[in-house]
């Protein structure tokens, strides 16, 4: 019984799994790494280099939680940001009202996250009730 708790867990939160065997030596260069990539993202976009910390930072956290590959990209990404800031710069200027433009980012990226997220939920629903197995 003890045992599949313990493989459960570890299915349900790899980290518990690979972490123990995590060398500290790296969490050094991955924390610089995705602070960098993090402030470059947010410079990309127009938008102050804190919000890029938190995007950047903040989604490969949990995914270190919560996913199952060492080697897997997530967050932000450079065309997303250069393509966010591009089109909120054709309606409001960064420099003349920085309060709307970092508004209009919130707002833009809170309903990609939902549309994303309800994407998630017509693919579970399509699989368990149009392909049951």
């Amino acid at each position: 019984m003890k045992k599949k708790f313990i493989l459960g867990a570890q299915y349900v939160f790899p980290i518990l799994q690979w972490g123990p065997n995590y060398s500290l030596k790296l969490s050094k260069s991955d924390i610089v790494a995705g602070l960098t990539i993090g402030i470059s993202y947010a410079k990309l976009a127009n938008l102050p280099p804190i919000v890029g910390l938190y995007s950047s930072f903040v989604p490969p956290l949990v995914y270190a939680v919560l996913g199952s590959s060492r080697d897997l990209a997530v967050g932000t990404v450079s065309i997303a940001s250069l393509i966010l800031g591009s089109m909120l710069r054709q309606e409001v200027s960064p420099s003349k009202d920085p309060l709307l433009f970092l508004q209009l980012a919130f707002s833009s990226t809170l309903f990609a996250g939902l549309f994303q997220a309800s994407l998630i939920l017509f693919d579970y629903i399509d699989c368990y009730f149009f392909f049951p197995e």
